[in-house]
């Protein structure tokens, strides 16, 4: 009988990624991203556990999206009160804020609930190529801007 290990919380080593977001399809880049934030990429992935790594994303202002979503592609969000709703296209958004677009992108392919929140905390989207997490020496992840495959 095979027993399945579950890793302790202490020996989840957690490593930090650089992901250059310039040219990358959103949609792609975003799947690659989450999955390394739960952790799907080792082999001791536990669903109910946070396995993953941290990413860091820069040149947000760069990404891509395919067709005609660029004009078309809304982006809402409510204030709460009557008449509250805002609309944006993804054009305005991505003048405005551009690191909106990816990380609502990541945050709703990660898990629905409490450990969702937990994982989204370990993701770092930045406006331009600087980012002020040099000291963590994270590794360059290079994404193949055709298929968006890890290399």
């Amino acid at each position: 009988m095979n027993k399945t290990s579950i890793p302790s919380i202490d020996s989840i080593d957690r490593q930090w990624f650089l992901v250059d977001a310039e040219n990358q399809t959103l949609g792609r880049l975003a799947t690659e991203v989450a999955s390394i934030l739960r952790g799907k990429n080792k082999p001791n992935f536990t669903p109910h556990l946070d396995t993953g790594d941290f990413v860091v994303v820069v040149n947000a202002e760069k990404i891509q999206v395919s067709g005609n979503k660029a004009h078309q592609k809304l982006y809402k969000r409510h204030s709460g009160r009557p008449g509250g709703m805002k609309v944006e296209n993804f054009n305005a958004l991505q003048e405005r804020i551009p690191e909106r677009i990816i990380e609502k992108a990541i945050k709703g392919m990660l898990p629905h609930n409490a450990l969702g929140r937990q994982l989204f905390r370990k993701l770092k989207v930045y406006k331009g190529a600087q980012h002020p997490h040099e000291a963590q020496k994270p590794s360059i992840l290079k994404l193949d801007p055709a298929t968006s495959a890890i290399k």
